[in-house]
């Protein structure tokens, strides 16, 4: 997307997987300057300043111009404290963990809760502050901040993917947007010419997390009413449904349909905006950069279901969230500063979510005005979260999502066995939850 860089923080982050989901080093947006101009110590722990408690708030590197001035600008606004901002380029994860171990780490803090952060102690829980306004946030959101009944995060953007799709190409070769997985391949060959390809979804076929790929390893298990691990976490991805879905991934990686090999990756939508593809599953954030480049020539579909008859359209519920640290010098004080910025200030919230970037405000009832999802692919995009959006779950660790992945890639790119394959990962998957349940 023009006047964007991607790092992989971020787009792990708009998959719903932070860093540590799949075991791998941080990332979020990459361009952009260095350190805030308020960052002061950039260690954590209050103290006071003109009687005011002291605010240590950390964020990763947004590649979004003007992002980092935005969050200054609140932090300036906010009159129970003094606030400062640390803005990381960089490994951000690496030093969020480290500073979660000391006494010299954020007080208040941007990611995504695991299971893991969250039995060690590190982050507190925030039920109180979301207590009158739960009912505005969505399921998926709800789902992907709690643990063992207790919310750890505040959602602060909420990101997703859509299936965009070029609407003359479409119109000109009589191909409707594909509903179903048949659809989509059937589709795919269709559109396929010796100058474009039908369909992009990644160079690694989407299911290789390797810088922000396995952009469909959520897919492949929602598209057939599945998941990573069932409501009482057992492995969900070795049921029959699962393995016919695999199939079809590998039936589409083998129709010649898919680009592979492009210049940028699913996350970039240059390869649909220049033609090379005539859809791509790609992230709501590359609206604004696709409107700019081919005006209303588009449509935006969530992944299809299987079939007719089995399985539900879908999409990841990614993004961000606030968080207190367990070690915050007041965790009183962290906890009003999150609730004043990212659960009363919608002002705020609306300009940090869709004045740089292009991301849903977590709270429904702000979404649901905003003016800038209010028609067109954008409306349509705001229905399909709200409807088909899946929520990351905190129980997913590196070790299980590497696991998967490994079993994803060897089935679908290599033509390996379904079923040896799948087995493999659940036993890996069994492990770790044998470690975090017992």
């Amino acid at each position: 997307m023009s006047n964007r860089t991607f790092s992989r923080r971020q787009i792990l982050a708009g998959l719903g997987l932070t860093a540590t989901a799949i075991g791998t080093a941080p990332l979020l947006s990459a361009c952009g300057g260095g350190s805030s101009g308020l960052s002061g110590d950039q260690g954590g722990g209050g103290g006071a300043s003109g009687g005011k408690p002291t605010i240590n708030q950390w964020y990763h590197q947004y590649g979004e111009a003007g992002t980092q001035q935005a969050v200054e600008r609140y932090a300036k606004e906010y009159p129970d404290a003094t606030v400062k901002v640390q803005w990381t380029p960089g490994d951000y994860t690496s030093k969020l963990n480290s500073g979660l171990l000391s006494s010299s780490g954020p007080d208040v803090f941007e990611s995504s809760v695991n299971i893991d952060q969250v039995k060690s102690g590190q982050v507190v829980a925030l039920d109180d502050i979301l207590a009158d306004v739960k009912s505005d946030y969505t399921d998926a959101d709800l789902k992907s901040s709690t643990v063992d009944g207790k919310i750890y995060q505040v959602k602060m953007v909420d990101d997703m993917g859509v299936l965009y799709y070029r609407k003359s190409v479409l119109d000109k070769a009589g191909v409707q947007p594909p509903t179903t997985v048949d659809e989509l391949i059937a589709a795919s060959k269709a559109l396929t010419t010796k100058d474009q390809k039908g369909l992009f979804i990644g160079n690694d076929a989407g299911v290789t997390p390797s810088f922000g790929g396995g952009s469909l390893l959520g897919p492949i298990l929602w598209t057939v009413g599945s998941d990573y691990l069932t409501a009482d976490n057992k492995p969900g991805f070795t049921t029959p449904e699962v393995k016919q879905s695999f199939e079809k991934m590998r039936e589409l990686f083998l129709s010649k349909s898919l680009l592979l090999g492009a210049p940028t990756d699913w996350w970039d939508p240059s390869s649909f905006t220049q033609g090379l593809a005539a859809m791509q599953w790609c992230g709501l954030w590359a609206m604004p950069g696709i409107q700019k480049a081919i005006g209303d020539d588009f449509g935006v579909v969530a992944w299809p279901k299987f079939s007719a008859s089995v399985g539900k359209p879908s999409t990841f519920a990614g993004g961000w969230g606030a968080m207190v640290s367990a070690k915050a010098t007041d965790v009183d004080a962290a906890k009003a500063f999150v609730k004043w910025l990212w659960v009363d200030n919608t002002k705020d919230q609306e300009d940090f979510n869709l004045s740089y970037g292009f991301h849903i405000p977590p709270r429904k009832s702000l979404a649901a005005k905003a003016e800038k999802l209010q028609s067109g692919p954008a409306a349509d995009a705001l229905k399909i979260f709200n409807e088909d959006a899946v929520a990351a779950n905190p129980a997913w660790t590196p070790k299980m999502g590497n696991a998967y992945a490994d079993a994803a890639t060897a089935i679908v790119r290599k033509g390996g066995d379904i079923d040896e394959n799948l087995a493999k990962a659940e036993k890996t998957v069994d492990a770790e939850l044998q470690r975090l349940f017992g």
